[in-house]
């Protein structure tokens, strides 16, 4: 259960921008998180925002006290403690609505689908283009932050939805970036 918090706040910086700083910070404690091999800890982020679209600038911590104690005991913030400033560990509001935080994923680029398909099916780029038109690209609207993947290099878009939800099972809890798989954090 997520009873405690820590809130991660970025600190202004005249050299990075506030989304490059939360994708350094998402993906240092991506990696802690898989080191721990913790399913216990969730995030939130209490600035997020649909319009205008923004993450905002801090990154809350859910968790209970042992695991959060554990995480903060790693030194997962080294390079980034001049960019951050940490609260102490604190109780979360018992009366806090629950959210559910997690990973949204879309099939955005008509182009990347196309070589997927011609891939998989072994048709040409004309056969491949009549099949998939332009018009199947979405805009998506949902605040984001943008990784390296760990094992291709290769970078993406992590999209986040937050929402009004309810804790779905027990022993479910959150992924190795802290999101949902079935677990809810407070909302306050």
């Amino acid at each position: 259960m997520t009873t405690h918090y820590i809130d991660i706040t970025l600190l202004p910086d005249p050299e990075f921008s506030h989304a490059h700083l939360l994708g350094a910070l998402v993906a240092k404690l991506h990696r802690a998180l898989v080191q721990l091999q913790s399913a216990s800890i969730g995030v939130s982020f209490p600035q997020y925002r649909l319009r205008p679209r923004t993450m905002g600038s801090v990154l809350r911590l859910h968790g209970d006290p042992d695991a959060l104690q554990d995480l903060m005991a790693l030194a997962w913030l080294q390079g980034m403690r001049d960019h951050v400033r940490l609260t102490d560990l604190a109780p979360a509001p018992s009366d806090a609505p629950r959210y559910v935080v997690q990973r949204r994923q879309f099939k955005t680029s008509a182009e990347r689908l196309r070589r997927r398909r011609m891939r998989r099916k072994g048709e040409t780029a004309d056969q491949a283009a009549a099949a998939i038109p332009d018009s199947v690209e979405r805009q998506v609207e949902l605040p984001f932050v943008r990784l390296n993947s760990a094992s291709t290099r290769q970078p993406f878009c992590l999209f986040i939805a937050q929402e009004r939800g309810e804790e779905v099972g027990a022993g479910k809890g959150f992924n190795s970036y802290g999101l949902s798989q079935g677990g809810t954090v407070p909302w306050f």
